[in-house]
């Protein structure tokens, strides 16, 4: 099923591209957190082969990828090193950086829920690891330059739920039989399309209602 949906080449291009743009974010971060080379090599690394590494653990596809596709492992080493010597261009274009990314979690949901579900996982549990892919790297990221996973963090934009509709859409696709190429890539284009409108218009995720950090809120802002 998941070698139908792409050629092998196209595929692989995918993934690479994916895994550029996630090691670029997780560059950038080592940098404003001010580490040194190795920092912003190994933040890369793990930003854009930790979810795929998750998943084929949990899957049972070992090795993983990362290690027996030397393209998989050096990407990231390559976005390092462009973001090592020249950060402050990249920073300029921070905004097509997080299309690209945006772009990478759509793919990365929908390739994630296939090749889970082709090791033998449950539908639920294939769209759970589909969404693990996309957003794995990001938190271990985040977790290693000691910050709270942005997926957690009320005042981000929406990450985790694009990923998890597109996920969702794969696992009833399988469900009703439905999975191709063309209904693959509208889960991965419709990821895509709710992450940026997400960024666009800051549409973030509801908090609980009547939390006593609500009345602080209140209370702090009256009194300015």
């Amino acid at each position: 099923m998941f070698q139908e949906l792409f050629t092998p080449s196209v595929q692989h291009s995918l993934d690479l591209v994916g895994i550029f743009v996630f090691a670029i974010s997780g560059a950038l971060l080592a940098v404003r957190k001010n580490f040194d080379v190795f920092g912003i090599a190994v933040l890369a690394e793990v930003t854009a082969l930790g979810g795929g590494l998750l998943r084929d653990l949990i899957i049972g596809a070992v090795p993983p990828a990362a290690f027996t596709d030397l393209g998989y492992f050096t990407t990231p080493l390559i976005a390092a090193a462009l973001v090592f010597f020249l950060h402050p261009e990249v920073e300029r274009i921070q905004g097509a950086v997080n299309a690209f990314d945006a772009a990478g979690l759509g793919l990365f949901c929908v390739t994630g829920t296939t090749k889970a579900y082709e090791y033998g996982l449950g539908l639920t549990a294939s769209a759970a690891l589909g969404l693990a892919t996309a957003v794995g790297g990001g938190v271990l990221r985040d977790v290693l330059a000691n910050e709270v996973p942005s997926l957690l963090r009320w005042d981000r934009d929406l990450y985790a739920v694009p990923a998890i509709v597109g996920a969702s859409m794969v696992a009833l696709c399988i469900r009703f039989d439905a999975l191709n190429a063309v209904t693959s890539g509208i889960a991965v284009v419709t990821a895509f399309v709710l992450r940026l409108l997400a960024m666009r218009f800051h549409w973030r995720a509801p908090r609980a209602w009547h939390r006593s950090s609500a009345k602080a809120e209140g209370e702090s802002e009256s009194s300015t």
